[in-house]
């Protein structure tokens, strides 16, 4: 039976750089391979970017997600959340186990920011319940934020039994120094931050050269967390603008 779980989540930047200065999907990926996780939580990722593909002569010629996933994790799930003339993007789920079940709920709160969350549930070895993992990445205002709060804490409450194993991660986009997302989606769901647990407060993870904000956040239920660490620094700062973050977690 599997007890440990190393987990990830990283705001992509659709594979380019801070600022878009350059392109770096091929960089991603190595960086992403080096983290060994075991599930990868991924937001603005590109399903389709014909602009790009024509600009860039080492455009990947498959969706991002099956390009990163590559032979590492053999499953995957993508949620298409902001449709465009030249393409689509939106979150994934990279995983080395079994995603049994799959649906992407459009959480927009506005008719600017096209979001969705994507719930996945995950069949581990040896575990009697399935793992739930919700992918998101919410609005920019605090209004918006305290819509898809709701909206994820009510799907939560209609499709995930209370006692199952449950990992809510992404980019919260919650600035705030009260850490609204805690509170007000985190505690209701009997969950807490994987960061917030280890260190008293989630990790700074924007911008990704000196990470000031906390915005990306990993929440668990069903789980110890052991290990919490934030990628940061020049080297990460050219592949995204945000940092990534890992967690190992142990099944209780």
């Amino acid at each position: 039976m599997i007890h440990t779980l190393r987990v990830a989540t990283y705001n992509i930047h659709k594979g380019f750089s801070a600022f878009t200065r350059h392109m770096a999907v091929h960089e991603l990926r190595d960086k992403l391979r080096g983290l060994s996780s075991d599930l990868v939580f991924l937001q603005e990722v590109h399903g389709n970017q014909d602009r790009h593909a024509a600009r860039y002569a080492d455009w990947p010629s498959a969706p991002q997600y099956e390009f990163l996933a590559d032979s590492v994790w053999k499953d995957f799930a993508y949620g298409q959340n902001a449709v465009y003339d030249a393409g689509h993007h939106g979150n994934a789920i990279l995983s080395r186990y079994p995603i049994v079940r799959w649906d992407n709920e459009d959480v927009s709160s506005n008719r600017f920011e096209q979001r969705g969350l994507l719930h996945c549930e995950l069949a581990i070895p040896g575990w009697p319940q399935t793992l739930h993992c919700v992918c998101v990445h919410l609005a920019l205002t605090a209004r918006g934020r305290g819509i898809q709060f709701q909206k994820i804490r009510q799907r939560i409450e209609r499709w995930v039994p209370h006692d199952a194993p449950l990992i809510i991660a992404g980019d919260f986009n919650d600035w705030h120094w009260r850490h609204k997302a805690t509170h007000e989606l985190a505690h209701p769901l009997n969950m807490h931050e994987a960061f917030e647990f280890l260190h008293g407060a989630p990790a700074r993870s924007f911008p990704a050269a000196m990470p000031v904000l906390r915005l990306d956040r990993i929440y668990v239920r069903g789980f110890r967390v052991s290990h919490a660490h934030v990628h940061h620094g020049r080297v990460w700062s050219r592949i995204s603008d945000h940092a990534a973050l890992t967690t190992t977690l142990v099944r209780l």
